[in-house]
């Protein structure tokens, strides 16, 4: 099955990231229309052990509980699935479409592809990616993937702290942001920003 973008991971920053994709949808612009994302989610997230106490504008909260939040919030705007598999490959194909496959051996095709699976390790085959340790962790071990503005090749980005981000929740649910608005712009074939205001 083919999609426009495909997310491998769903902690705070491939969730963001599928959150502002799917907020294009609704608002009368043809070019957003019909989009269809996929995330890959196995529920290991770092957030699912957190506790948020320092978020801006959310009191206390545990980082499971934001999760499902905004997995609600995607769900309202619709276009998004859900796989709970690891991603074993991700290659470059003719035209850059990528091809993904599932630890069950689904194959998916997409013009664009978001690693956002953590800083703990990076076992996907079939990509030539440069990583290095992550500067910004306080433990050792952590890893990144080398990038220019969250952009590895063309239709290839990173996020979160698999792109070298601290792992607090904003600067990761940020850089998820960040990569959606780039994506959203080519869609568009000009630069777009997606913000809620109120109606008149």
């Amino acid at each position: 099955m083919k999609y426009d973008v495909i997310i491998v991971g769903g902690g705070a920053s491939g969730l963001s990231c599928a959150l502002t994709l799917a907020s294009s949808r609704g608002r009368g612009w043809q070019w957003a229309e019909g989009r269809r994302y996929l995330v890959f989610d196995k529920g290991r997230s770092d957030l699912q052990k957190a506790y948020l106490k320092n978020v801006p504008g959310i009191n206390s909260l545990a980082g499971v509980e934001i999760l499902q939040r905004i997995k609600k919030q995607i769900e309202d705007w619709g276009g998004v699935d859900y796989m709970e598999e690891e991603v074993v490959r991700v290659e470059k194909g003719d035209g850059y479409v990528y091809e993904v496959e599932s630890s069950s051996g689904k194959v998916f095709h997409a013009d664009h592809v978001v690693l956002a699976c953590g800083f703990h390790g990076f076992e996907v085959k079939g990509l030539s990616l440069d990583i290095a340790e992550n500067p910004k962790s306080p433990k050792p071990g952590r890893i990144m993937i080398k990038h220019k503005d969250y952009q590895i090749d063309e239709g290839l980005f990173v996020v979160g702290t698999l792109a070298g981000l601290s792992s607090h929740f904003t600067s990761c649910a940020g850089s998820g942001v960040e990569v959606a608005i780039e994506i959203l712009s080519k869609f568009a074939g000009k630069r777009v920003v997606i913000h809620d205001v109120p109606e008149d």
